[in-house]
């Protein structure tokens, strides 16, 4: 089993999702299980990228860090 960080472009904003998967497919079937989940309607996906992956084991953990004013033409 591994955690996967992964980017997620959306039309309207950038979000961040960590899930654990068997392997990359199955990574992207529960992204979008998730998506469809968490937002109503479905949001419309412009590109999804896996940042991280790494076994999952005890201690195993992420930072999400905010993004900073400015960047990708946020002023």
């Amino acid at each position: 089993m591994f955690m996967y960080k992964i980017e997620v472009e959306l039309h309207e904003e950038t979000v961040f999702v960590v899930l654990m998967a068997e392997d990359d497919a199955q990574a992207f079937d529960a992204l979008e299980e998730t998506l469809v989940r968490h937002y109503a309607p479905s949001p419309d996906v412009v590109d999804a990228s896996i940042l991280e992956k790494k076994r999952a084991v005890k201690g195993s953990a992420y930072v999400i860090e905010p993004r900073i004013k400015g960047e990708q033409g946020m002023d």
